[in-house]
């Protein structure tokens, strides 16, 4: 889509500058006056003379947006309204993007537009469970209510999510670190030893052969390892991007033991929660399960919940289709149906989302466990393979002179 830099006047009379994609002028025109800026100058963008946006904050986060729904249920407590509260939030957060999408908010706001409806306009920064819970909270006329347990839900998933990612970041150091270390072993020390091998005249063992071959490559063919290193790393994310490549590293999640626990129970949490949070503020069951649906980061659990969206529409309880995924444990569709038998489905998830949230904790403890002791034998292996291909040709010369 092209882009267009323009430069206009804001409300206040202010002139301010920036930059938009649409399919042509009128549309930039049109969605400048919707925001009551007055367009004075617009022009196309090329390669050469489009804006460069450095946001160094980036999408806002689950926190940033657990934050935002947080102070504004404290402003909207205390009596401020919802245009004035808006304005503060704008001054106050400190994600570029959040900022720049809660000013645009309040112009619509302004205009008369419903909060949900102006959420909903920005796509990119506010999530789609905030923009139905918000309506719903606007429908019910408990609009703070809905926003306290949006931010409930957004704090319980970040605290979810920095679990896991808190686990993950020891084996990946460790991982660069090794190859850091195997790397300058390789192009530096192994060619230090280099001459020396060759100075003994004996027929090298194998060990250090294969190591020697292995430093030669790297140091005089670089400029094929590195591109190729490149491509696969960049291949990789893009195939997983694509939708066979989300079916593959879903079933790799689902299939491989050492993970697998971890994923099924996050997965479990992230729906429990999800669809409580959604449920106990109104939201129609099937909606609520769409919404769900598109949380979830594994496609395998994405489409059982589409799936059971369907059933539920053809008059099938929530309990049945998700048994017959087979990839949720028992315990799930066995609470869902006794939520669904005495009418607390709602208490029933929220329930499960504890317990699962708990259980995830506790998976990613296990799984350090286990994973440090074979990190440890994993660096001891490659580190001393290159060792003893240093010390064998040694000790082999060692031996010879000791023989004579």
């Amino acid at each position: 889509m092209p882009s267009y830099a323009y430069e206009a006047i804001d409300n206040t009379g202010k002139i301010i500058k920036g930059s938009v994609e649409a399919d042509n002028e009128e549309d930039v025109k049109a969605d400048l006056k919707r925001q009551g800026i007055t367009p004075i100058n617009i022009k196309a963008q090329g390669a050469l003379n489009k804006d460069i946006n450095i946001d160094i904050g980036g999408k806002p986060s689950t926190r940033d947006l657990s934050v935002f729904c947080r102070q504004f249920v404290a402003m909207f407590k205390a009596g401020v309204s919802m245009i004035d509260a808006l304005k503060m939030l704008t001054e106050a957060t400190e994600n570029k993007k959040l900022r720049q999408a809660c000013d645009e908010v309040r112009i619509s706001v302004e205009k008369g537009e419903a909060l949900s409806m102006a959420f909903s306009e920005h796509p990119k920064v506010f999530p789609p469970i905030m923009v139905n819970m918000t309506a719903a909270g606007e429908a019910s006329g408990s609009l703070d209510i809905a926003m306290d347990r949006i931010a409930v839900q957004l704090e319980k998933s970040n605290k979810t999510a920095a679990t896991i990612k808190k686990a993950m970041m020891y084996p990946i150091i460790v991982l660069i670190v090794m190859l850091a270390v195997v790397i300058v072993m390789l192009v530096k020390v192994i060619p230090s030893y280099s001459t020396m091998f060759e100075d003994l005249e004996t027929d090298l063992p194998a060990i250090t052969k294969g190591v020697q071959a292995v430093s030669n490559f790297l140091i005089h063919q670089w400029y094929i390892v590195v591109p190729v290193v490149i491509g696969i790393f960049v291949g990789l994310i893009i195939f997983n991007k694509t939708d066979a490549g989300k079916h593959v590293t879903s079933k790799i999640a689902i299939t491989i033991p050492a993970i697998k626990n971890l994923v099924v129970k996050n997965a479990s949490a992230q729906m429990a929660r999800t669809l409580s949070t959604l449920v106990g503020s109104g939201i129609p069951l099937v909606e609520a399960v769409e919404i769900s649906a598109n949380v979830m980061g594994n496609v395998y659990f994405k489409e059982a919940l589409l799936n059971a969206k369907d059933e539920i529409m053809i008059g099938q309880p929530l309990s049945r289709p998700l048994e017959e995924a087979k990839i949720f444990p028992p315990m799930v569709y066995n609470m869902v149906r006794i939520g669904e038998e005495t009418g607390k489905t709602e208490d029933m998830l929220e329930k499960l989302a504890d317990y699962y949230e708990e259980e995830v904790e506790n998976a990613v403890q296990t799984m350090m466990a286990a994973l440090e002791p074979i990190i440890i034998i994993v660096l001891a292996v490659v580190v001393g393979t290159i060792v003893a291909a240093c010390m064998a040709p040694m000790l082999k010369m060692y031996q010879a002179l000791d023989s004579l």
